[in-house]
């Protein structure tokens, strides 16, 4: 687990030698498009060392002067950080400052005390996380019980998975999939990165003789896209499932 480091320990100026061999290494060969470009990372520091939420390339490309690289930008901010007491990851398509892993154990004193998932909500997250978008249904055919709503607002409470759609069958059922809170917790790049069947298996999380077709759902490139048999929430179903405040009207 990454922990989100202490202002006190991020290194607050990014020292000259650095900044030049991140410019050095940059794709663009015109003077002026270098200082363009080192200035950019020095101005990317600022708002990612300064949000207390990972900042998305969106947000950064809004702040940043017109025309400017970004993937080349944070390319070199990261490597500036590569070997520091705080390193500038990647959570889905955000970016955030967070502590070196191996000195992870300097900030236990700060560390939250959390109360374990049961067994049954680490099932869920898990089908969900490989299956999503999935309905609660979808979760007990899986799991071959039935899933209580409280296991599901217990995950929902943590962030780590939020309601996303709904399935185009009868009764339109809510479908549900991870969030960059579940990412940015299991220190994950991407969904994909969660580990497949082999991986599993040498953990010891999957037995060694499962069933010849039993296999590991490839999770999706793009959690965020609807499926083509899903829609997305409107207003009326978040006011339906309690997201929303109901809008008051007027006599």
């Amino acid at each position: 687990m990454s922990e989100r480091a202490n202002a006190s320990v991020i290194p607050f100026k990014v020292e000259d030698e650095a900044e030049e061999t991140a410019v050095e290494q940059a794709s663009v060969e015109n003077p002026a498009e270098r200082l363009a470009l080192a200035e950019a990372v020095r101005m990317a520091e600022a708002i990612v060392f300064a949000s207390a939420e990972p900042v998305s390339e969106k947000q950064l490309a809004a702040r940043l002067p017109d025309g400017i690289n970004i993937a080349a930008a944070m390319a070199d901010l990261q490597q500036i950080y590569a070997r520091r007491g705080v390193n500038l990851v990647r959570v889905g398509d955000a970016w955030a400052f967070r502590t070196a892993g191996d000195l992870a154990f300097l900030m236990s004193r700060d560390t939250v005390q959390q109360r374990k998932l049961s067994r049954a909500a680490l099932e869920v997250l898990a089908i969900i996380a490989y299956h999503q978008p999935v309905t609660r249904a979808e979760i007990e055919d899986i799991r071959g019980v039935e899933t209580s709503k409280g296991t599901l607002d217990t995950l929902m409470e943590t962030e780590w998975i939020r309601m996303r759609g709904r399935r185009r069958t009868p009764g339109r059922p809510v479908t549900y999939g991870t969030t960059d809170a579940f990412l940015d917790h299991f220190a994950l790049e991407e969904i994909r990165d969660l580990p497949g069947m082999e991986e599993l298996k040498g953990a010891g999380l999957l037995s060694t003789r499962m069933p010849s077709n039993f296999s590991v759902p490839l999770p999706p490139a793009d959690p965020d896209a609807l499926a083509e048999d899903e829609d997305a929430l409107t207003d009326i179903d978040l006011e339906e499932l309690g997201l929303l405040t109901p809008r008051v009207t007027e006599d």
